[in-house]
């Protein structure tokens, strides 16, 4: 994806913008999955569908993500009150 692209794509989620070009949907398909299992995002329904369709189009695409630690480890060493 091209630094413009990314700036006209700003903060839409894929029911909103997908990548100008075929070679990135697929991509830009895991990567965004990837991203909302790591971090625990919510998906709405239409997102969800745009989603699938993507993977859909992508062949046996697998998704790979590690989750999260949580707490995360600015706040695992928070001091507590008193």
């Amino acid at each position: 994806m091209t630094a413009r692209s990314d700036r006209s794509k700003a903060d839409q989620d894929p029911a909103e913008w997908l990548p100008p070009t075929r070679d990135a949907l697929c991509q830009y398909g895991v990567e965004g999955t990837a991203t909302k299992l790591r971090w625990g995002l919510a998906v709405d329904e239409l997102e969800r569908e745009r989603l699938l369709d993507i993977a859909a189009g992508c062949g046996a695409t697998e998704v790979e993500f590690t989750p999260a630690p949580w707490p995360p480890p600015d706040r695992a060493r928070a001091p507590t009150p008193s």
